[in-house]
């Protein structure tokens, strides 16, 4: 048998990892004289809005935008994670005006967001930059900029984002931490949004717990024109709208799919009503169900929105794969 030998602070592999860790501490140490009244002014745009923080990235930036999304959420902060591409690809309709956008990019020179930027800002979203290039387009087509700019990397190639993204990450739970004082967050509030601290629990919930109901679910009835419907849908910030005949029977759904199907077969939203371009009889499930048959249903035929309808096919509501999961507005009626 080999007799290992003890470890010490000399052995290479251990003075490599303290090293990574020292520079990554030393990224996250050299933020503290940069939060500052960008910081400040961060903080006070968030909680003067009522809509919602929405964050973008791609790549390394992206997941941990991913992360700043669910803490953020948490903490009582109402966030949503947009991906660049998707955005460009029918995604963007999520973005309200109001909304506070922060794009993260590590050289400020992301293409795939400085493109998606001027979108962004027609719509009239607040632009926040988190990026470690202070002279770059995304500084330029932003309103407030947040420096993370590190050093090095811990990566001997210098290739890897290892300490820029350790310091991205904490200026984002910096700045959830501080919102959760500002709004004055209570251990309360957080259990709510942790019913049973998992996924499972929630899972095990009835869809109507979850659900949009009443006037929230964007409806149209038949035979209305397609250029209304698009403005439903929009409105109703799903990506979808329900259709229904004059008795309010569900007949149809129509999504944000549907709609760009229908433009490159070359159809016109002004020459088309509802019934044209709908999806007819789509999958539905009923208000008591349990919630993990919505998620399995949405899985196996690739679906984001599902209407909850009671036995006469009447509207009770309409859930979307988001509130299910938790992201984004995540609503937890508590009803019996």
């Amino acid at each position: 048998m080999q007799i290992k030998k003890p470890l010490t602070e000399q052995d290479p592999i251990i003075q490599k990892a303290i090293e990574v860790l020292k520079i990554e501490a030393d990224g996250i140490m050299n933020l503290l004289e940069r939060v500052d009244h960008n910081f400040v002014e961060m903080v006070d745009i968030i909680c003067a809005s009522s809509s919602r923080v929405i964050i973008s990235g791609i790549g390394k930036s992206g997941i941990i935008g991913r992360k700043i999304v669910a803490t953020l959420n948490s903490t009582g902060t109402r966030s949503l994670f947009l991906h660049p591409v998707e955005a460009m690809h029918g995604d963007l309709g999520q973005v309200s005006a109001g909304d506070i956008f922060i794009a993260l990019s590590k050289s400020g020179e992301t293409d795939e967001l400085n493109i998606l930027l001027p979108s962004i800002r027609r719509i009239g979203c607040k632009v926040i930059a988190f990026t470690g290039v202070k002279n770059s387009n995304l500084t330029r087509l932003s309103d407030i900029v947040i420096d993370v700019g590190v050093e090095s990397e811990a990566c001997p190639l210098g290739l890897a984002p290892t300490a820029s993204t350790t310091a991205m990450l904490a200026m984002g739970d910096a700045l959830a931490v501080v919102l959760l004082e500002r709004k004055q967050f209570k251990s309360s509030d957080f259990r709510m949004f942790h019913p049973g601290g998992t996924l499972g629990q929630r899972l095990a919930a009835r869809i109507k717990d979850f659900m949009i109901a009443n006037d929230a679910v964007p409806i149209v009835v038949e035979g209305t024109p397609m250029t209304e419907a698009v403005v439903v849908i929009n409105r109703g910030r799903l990506g979808a709208t329900l259709v229904v005949d004059q008795d309010s029977k569900l007949q149809g759904i129509i999504t944000d799919g549907d709609i760009r199907r229908m433009v490159v077969s070359g159809g016109n939203t002004a020459d088309l009503t509802v019934n044209a371009v709908m999806t007819p009889n789509p999958r539905t499930l009923p208000e008591d169900a349990p919630t993990y048959e919505a998620l399995n249903l949405m899985e196996q035929h690739q679906i984001t929105v599902l209407p909850i309808v009671d036995s006469t096919m009447n509207v009770k509501g309409i859930v979307h794969l988001h509130d299910i999961l938790g992201k984004g507005e995540f609503k937890f009626n508590l009803q019996s």
